[in-house]
């Protein structure tokens, strides 16, 4: 049986994800994300086979977004409730957290009876991952103490430094796009900045996405007008990590010779570093005006950059004119969700679909981080779940 089969490769000796946090895939050996991905597998052809995957019969997983959030909170949602958790928003404008309550109380007071914790916190450079360790480690000490039950997972949904659940996802799509992983190896992936009509928008998709991908032997070139780069250690760790994996890495200022014989692009809006340097300061010091002036010169610097648009021009550059078009979505698409934006209209209909495919995966890969999390031997656990046999809707 094919899903047996996805069973066994995951392995049985224990797993180096066994209790501990997913906040950054630069952080997981090799054999983590591979791990990663089997379990994710497995547990998307269980669901299509109708084999309820619950391992859960009681518990709350808890999502807080402190930015906006539509793939990847539902996503979040879906993968507690596929595991048998249910889920519990945390507000905090209507959580204690408004009248001083520390992170440490609030990290303890929420986790009584929970099992995982997601956080989305891209907003402040330098600050989210900070926030999301610092909740771990309330964690841990509320554990060690007594307090807590378990110690709750911690989930980053996306931060300032990387969006692992989005590049995991991309990840997986791209190996059911091209049938394997090997497969990707050699293969030119450009992760490109596209003009938007707004600004502010975080380093932590590109970031994620070079600080994956080269870790499986892929061309890598980053693309963007001069004076849009990304935190500068993480662009050199990728490079690095890009010629250990047999695979490359470059910089381009120009997105039409940066598309030249492409099988993947990625483009998409972000913030020059130094900008969210900036916008950090000001937000923290509660600077409003500061903030308004900071607004209109990255848009004046923005509109400098309109022809940064992926069109059918572009398109034609691309390997035998027509290279897997991703996005973690939503996309600016120019004349649809605005005037001008970072996508044709017509080029972004032609894959619309498949990148509706692409965040799909992402339910699956928060699942398999909270069940790698959890079980020590994740495979033994999958292969009770086949021989337990129950439907996961009754009758079909």
């Amino acid at each position: 049986m094919e899903l047996e089969k996805q069973i066994e490769s995951i392995g049985r000796s224990s797993n180096g994800l066994f209790g501990k946090d997913f906040l950054l895939t630069w952080e997981k050996s090799r054999d983590d994300l591979l791990t990663t991905l089997r379990v994710a597998r497995v547990l998307k052809e269980m669901r299509e086979q109708n084999i309820s995957p619950r391992v859960f019969d009681t518990g709350l997983a808890v999502s807080n977004f402190r930015d906006k959030s539509t793939r990847t909170r539902f996503s979040f949602a879906s993968a507690s409730n596929l595991l048998g958790l249910a889920v519990q928003d945390l507000d905090e404008e209507k959580s204690q957290i408004s009248h001083g309550e520390t992170v440490r109380e609030t990290a303890n007071m929420i986790s009584f009876l929970s099992d995982f914790v997601g956080i989305r916190d891209d907003m402040f450079l330098g600050e989210g991952n900070k926030y999301m360790r610092e909740v771990a480690e309330s964690l841990d000490e509320g554990f060690a103490r007594g307090v807590l039950p378990v110690r709750p997972g911690v989930i980053n949904l996306q931060c300032d430094l990387d969006h692992p659940t989005q590049s995991m996802a991309d990840l997986m799509h791209l190996e059911s796009q091209f049938g394997s992983l090997e497969n990707l190896r050699g293969k030119k992936i450009v992760m490109s900045w596209a003009y938007s009509p707004s600004y502010g928008k975080p380093l932590s998709v590109p970031q994620g996405i070079i600080a994956l991908m080269s870790r499986f032997g892929m061309q890598i070139e980053l693309a963007y007008p001069e004076g849009y780069g990304l935190i500068p250690d993480i662009t050199e760790m990728a490079e690095k990590q890009a010629v250990e994996s047999g695979g490359s890495f470059s910089i381009s200022h120009s997105m039409e010779e940066a598309m030249a014989g492409a099988d993947i692009v990625y483009p998409k809006s972000w913030a020059p570093f130094h900008i969210m340097e900036e916008r950090t300061r000001l937000l923290l010091g509660g600077d409003k005006k500061g903030l308004q002036e900071l607004e209109v010169q990255c848009l004046a610097n923005n509109a400098r950059h309109k022809d940064w648009e992926y069109d059918e021009a572009k398109m034609r550059l691309t390997k035998s004119q027509d290279a897997l078009y991703m996005h973690c979505l939503p996309a600016d698409i120019s004349g649809v969700s605005c005037k001008e934006g970072e996508v044709n209209a017509e080029v972004f209909e032609k894959y619309r679909v498949r990148t509706y495919l692409e965040a799909g995966f992402k339910p699956y890969i928060i699942a398999a981080m909270m069940f790698t999390q959890r079980f020590e031997r994740p495979a033994e656990i999958l292969e009770g779940i086949l021989n337990r046999d129950r439907c996961r809707v009754f009758g079909e």
